[in-house]
């Protein structure tokens, strides 16, 4: 089958046009050697058979990007039988650049020209057939939201014979590129044509043949080729290309996206109105309180309970959606889930015992293999409800505007509009968003973005915020549950930002790269396209989260269920009662295993050997002996952030000194766990902060180790570490003790001197 690679700038089509070429029969690899991601699908249709292979989104072939490097390289190397360019209509003058560049190689190029009926609802028109003739290869009209066009386009693309490169350079580079393309040719290079005219534009991969360097300086004499190379395309690209698109001049109405954008990106409102965006989308996904029907504090609308709806199917079905309170479609969803889970969890479990299976199997299956399939599918439902409300406005060309009107705000910080995207996708999940660092041209930018990722709070941990949260109001009485939680995203935020801050300005200081991105016209994202998306991202969080977790849940249930001597500790409940009624008089009724004896565990004796680590933290060693299970839940979420609630309810019957029902929530644990244990509201927020900043699942971490350089994956470790920990400590010290706020606001004025005295030291040896 023939080979066709799909090029064109960010925010063209291109993922929607793949998507509509190869349907189901897509799929994600990584390119050879790099962690880019590589995605190759079949375009079938009839006898028409060809494989699509789908580039990263470029607007240049020049290697400041490793996008742009693969794209390159596949481009030279993979010798595929023809490049279908995409083209945004609306930003034709842009999108046509790359183009010119893909001319410049031996390989067959079709233009498919995307987005056209934007162009028409602007009152423009484009002439295909004249710019078809000026450009020299076929070009197309498609719609790839539509699939407008799709099997016309296909046919002339495998239609394609062998072209030899062409520039549309002339003039006093003539003399220059003749030079260039000789020296290329007698290298015996292929696209010879390409490679010259890289050498004149100062290529650093070009650079590195031998005698290259003296070419170019030779036949550049004053360093500004590349610039006039690129005057020279644009020139040709106006009086030549653009002359075929046309402007209806009894249009005068404004178009819908310019009109929208007078109010989204308004220097004044562009920000206050994107957190409100936002604020609807985190309320869509985790608010149990969806239509506001109870305010902010004790809701005056009556529970289940109250309305008299208890027991049997129908009520538990209905309470997957009301509860005093409408929940958010996410609830809505995770509910429905977990009800499902459940109810194949007892159904495992009366098989296992029917077949007579014994108390440890039904115990490993049903609490550790079946608990961590379903932790991972749990979270799931709020998971893709995130990403399709990012999605969406990704799609409808509203995240660029957002990229955009916070590039100003950013650089400030150090970091450019770009790099809002991978730390908002944090939100979401942090291996997608570090995976989308690579849209930063900038090495040093990926490794800040990369190390505060974890700092904007994924939805692993929004059971750890919402349930401490919930036991801070409950056991002290203090604030609002979804108060306190959003008051730990902004803490996140905040710290996310002062890391930028100093990282910035110490050893990632570097110049902030140009931020240029094409703003696309608003439509009305595709339904196909959208699914195709969620789907994913669903398989790509199962793929990186569900073998950790599975297999974290079964070494946890190992090490809380067995004592050093490999004694196996969890004992029947009713066998318990029935040796003592009195003394297990709250185990009466109570079916399947219990565990009274966590202490003695290997998970309790590691936990009490590092507890006192977490001692200036306030959930150590002053919690009279205690402060082991905090710990414990800590460490185990550095495996997987779901681990740290779920040690919590494994660990309640040991901090209340008896039983205490397993099915209780999340909520219920986490208050038995601050309610018995004594520890300080302070130490409690140090303990949400601790895991809301400290080193993030397994998985995010293997990803981290893809994405960054070589050799800076272990600073970026001791990094967590050293911030999650200071952080912590910093809250519980002035929480409990005010008047150390001094004290820190001395070690912060210390390290700001540091940082002005390294700064000083630095531009002295000339660094930057």
């Amino acid at each position: 089958m023939k080979k066709f690679a799909l090029a064109g700038n960010p925010n063209s089509g291109k993922t929607t046009l793949f998507n509509a070429l190869t349907g189901s029969t897509a799929h994600v690899g990584n390119w050879p050697g790099v962690t880019v991601d590589k995605k190759e699908g079949t375009y079938k249709h009839a006898s028409d058979r060809a494989v699509i292979i789908d580039l990263p989104g470029i607007y240049s072939l020049s290697p400041y990007t490793p996008e742009e490097v693969v794209a390159r390289n596949y481009l030279i190397e993979g010798k595929p039988d023809g490049i279908i360019n995409i083209v945004d209509a609306t930003n034709l003058e842009r999108n046509l650049y790359l183009t010119t560049q893909l001319l410049e190689m031996d390989v067959p190029v079709i233009v498919a020209l995307n987005m056209m009926d934007e162009v028409k609802k602007r009152g423009e028109s484009i002439d295909v057939a004249a710019l078809e003739r000026a450009i020299g290869v076929p070009v197309v009209e498609v719609s790839a939201l539509r699939k407008h066009n799709i099997k016309e386009l296909m046919a002339r693309a495998l239609a394609l014979k062998e072209r030899k490169g062409t520039t549309v350079l002339s003039g006093v580079l003539s003399h220059k590129l003749r030079q260039s393309l000789e020296f290329c040719e007698n290298l015996g290079l292929p696209s010879p044509l390409f490679h010259a005219v890289k050498i004149l534009e100062g290529d650093e991969i070009e650079l590195n043949h031998k005698g290259a360097k003296e070419l170019l300086s030779k036949l550049d004499t004053n360093g500004d080729l590349d610039a006039i190379i690129a005057d020279e395309k644009y020139k040709y690209i106006s009086s030549h290309f653009s002359i075929t698109k046309v402007k209806n001049e009894n249009s005068e109405a404004e178009t819908r996206s310019y009109k929208i954008d007078k109010v989204l990106t308004h220097k004044i409102w562009g920000i206050p109105i994107f957190i409100l965006v936002l604020f609807t989308v985190f309320h869509l996904t985790f608010s149990k309180n969806f239509l506001f029907l109870n305010g902010f504090g004790k809701g005056w609308m009556p529970t289940l309970e109250e309305l008299g709806v208890s027991g049997g199917f129908g009520a538990e079905l209905l309470a997957c959606f009301y509860d005093g309170a409408l929940f958010s479609p996410g609830v809505v969803f995770a509910n429905l889930v977990k009800l499902l889970t459940d109810y194949i969890t007892v159904g495992v479990g009366a098989f296992i015992n029917v077949c007579g299976g014994s108390a440890w199997v039904y115990s490993l299956v049903c609490d550790a293999v079946l608990g961590g399939i379903f932790a991972v599918i749990g979270f799931l439902p709020q998971i893709l409800v995130l990403f399709l409300g990012f999605s969406i406005l990704e799609d409808t060309g509203y995240m660029a505007r957002v990229a955009f009107i916070l590039d100003k705000p950013f650089k400030k910080f150090g970091l450019s509009g770009r790099a809002f995207m991978p730390m908002i996708m944090g939100f979401g999940c942090s291996i997608p968003a570090m995976i989308n660092t690579r849209t930063l041209a900038d090495e040093r930018e990926r490794t800040v973005t990369i190390r505060v990722i974890p700092f904007f709070s994924c939805g692993a941990k929004l059971p750890v915020l919402t349930a401490m949260s919930g036991a801070i109001f409950a056991v002290f009485g203090v604030g609002n549950v979804d108060l306190i939680t959003y008051g730990m995203y902004l803490m996140g935020i905040i710290v996310a930002v002062a890391s930028v801050l100093i990282l910035r300005s110490t050893t990632l200081k570097g110049e902030i790269p140009p931020f240029i991105m094409e703003l696309p016209a608003y439509h009305m994202p595709g339904f196909i396209n959208l699914t195709l998306h969620l789907w994913d991202k669903a398989k790509h969080f199962l793929q990186k989260a569900f073998t950790v977790i599975f297999v974290s849940t079964i070494v946890i249930w190992v090490l809380q269920s067995f004592s050093w001597k490999w004694q196996f500790l969890l004992q029947d409940a009713g066998e318990l009662y029935a040796s003592n009624p009195i003394k297990y008089a709250a185990l009466e009724g109570v079916e399947g295993l219990v565990n009274l004896r966590t202490g003695e565990s290997i998970l309790g004796g590691l936990g009490m050997l590092i507890q006192p680590l977490f001692t200036p933290l306030g959930f150590g060693s002053q919690l009279n002996g205690l402060g082991w299970v905090f710990a414990t839940a800590a460490i185990t979420g550095l495996v997987a952030k779901e681990n740290v609630i779920a040690t919590f309810g494994a660990l309640a019957a040991v901090v209340a000194g008896g039983y205490v029902n397993w099915e209780v929530n999340d909520v219920a644990a986490a208050i038995g766990m601050v309610a018995n244990t004594g520890i300080s509201i302070s130490g409690v927020i140090a303990f949400i902060v601790f895991n809301m900043t400290t080193v993030p699942c397994f998985a995010a971490c293997a990803t981290a180790k893809g994405e960054l350089k070589k050799g800076t994956f272990k600073w970026t470790v001791a990094f967590w570490i050293i911030t999650s920990y200071a952080t912590a400590c910093c809250i519980y010290t002035i929480g409990t003790w005010w008047w150390t706020l001094f004290i820190w606001a001395t070690v912060a004025a210390f390290i700001t001197f540091a940082i002005v005295l390294y700064n000083k030291k630095i531009k002295s040896k000339g660094g930057n």
